[in-house]
């Protein structure tokens, strides 16, 4: 074992040997060999290539030198294309500071049998007088930059739980292909996390529609751990225990506290809400909802059309096929 695996234990060292081909002998040689690519994208300013970092997108990518490289120069690329969502990028910006209070993200107490990470989204918690989607987006990026840098949870991943419960169609219909593809592009394109599960529930028929759209943009391997579960909490426990989890997901745990992991980023900060006005944080940002940098848009702009959301009705849900059987 070198430095660079001190912070996991025996059954995470073992787990990162069998499942991401992990070998302590050519840890050095694989890193240096995925900065050796750098050079192949001057057009990319890549601000970190210590060893500690690029570790993490081997690990997101079991290994395999080129797709390392890729991710990383895809999590630099998202950046310089997206300069606005970067700017006052910490957790006392008052948009990101007030979407971590309201629970975007959350994160539960207890890890799941695998070892990994429970994110929680209670999608109706947003706000729009006081921030934005994007502000959202960036909370769950910051969020995820902190986490990361837990070993364990590079290895053993993170679970997604979105409740849509009360979530308007008027909420739905500020998910535009834009915001759509800025989150896409965010999460599934550029972030060094392995996701091991996405898991929707109490979702109203728009969502689902929504989700009919997007899929086929995602990738083979999100697609597969998408779980749409509706109100079909059984479902949910079978692949996480009720046990750890909040009442609000027939668990066995008290209501979830909001402010959990807010306090943790924000800590004497949390209840400072001095700068904390809907007019304080940049039009930049607040535009990008509206109209995102061209350079970013890699994807056609018909490749998500919203218009699904308007021409559906009702009844239309009950003619729906679940996309996942979870029976």
């Amino acid at each position: 074992m070198t430095h660079l695996q001190a912070g996991l234990s025996p059954e995470t060292l073992e787990k990162a040997r069998l499942e991401l081909n992990e070998n302590p002998d050519t840890l050095h040689q694989d890193i240096q060999e995925v900065r050796d690519m750098v050079i192949t994208r001057p057009d990319i300013g890549f601000l970190r290539t210590d060893d500690a970092f690029i570790l993490r997108f081997l690990r997101a990518r079991k290994f395999h030198h080129f797709e390392a490289f890729r991710l990383l120069a895809q999590y630099f690329e998202y950046r310089q294309q997206n300069l606005d969502m970067f700017k006052s990028f910490k957790a006392t910006d008052p948009g990101i500071k007030q979407a971590l209070k309201d629970g975007f993200p959350g994160g539960l107490a207890n890890l799941d049998h695998y070892g990994r990470k429970i994110l929680v989204l209670f999608a109706a918690n947003w706000d729009q007088s006081r921030y934005t989607l994007v502000d959202i987006l960036r909370a769950i990026l910051l969020s995820l930059e902190a986490m990361i840098e837990d070993p364990e949870l590079q290895v053993n991943g993170f679970v997604l739980i979105i409740d849509w419960s009360n979530f308007t169609f008027k909420q739905a219909s500020k998910l535009t292909p834009s915001m759509l593809r800025l989150a896409i592009e965010g999460l599934q394109d550029s972030f060094p996390a392995r996701f091991g599960g996405i898991h929707f529930v109490n979702q109203p028929w728009y969502i689902h529609a929504l989700y009919t759209v997007i899929r086929p943009f995602l990738k083979e391997k999100t697609r597969k751990r998408i779980f749409l579960h509706g109100n079909n909490l059984n479902s949910l426990h079978q692949l996480i225990h009720p046990e750890i989890l909040p009442s609000e997901f027939g668990g066995m745990l008290p209501p979830y506290d909001m402010g959990t992991w807010a306090r943790t980023l924000l800590d004497h900060e949390y209840d400072d809400d001095s700068e904390s006005n809907v007019d304080s944080y940049s039009t930049p940002v607040k535009e990008a909802e509206k109209e995102l940098s061209p350079k970013s848009m890699k994807r056609s702009q018909s490749v998500l059309e919203p218009t699904v959301l308007m021409h559906m009705d009702k009844s239309e849900e009950e003619n729906m096929q679940p996309l996942l059987s979870l029976d």
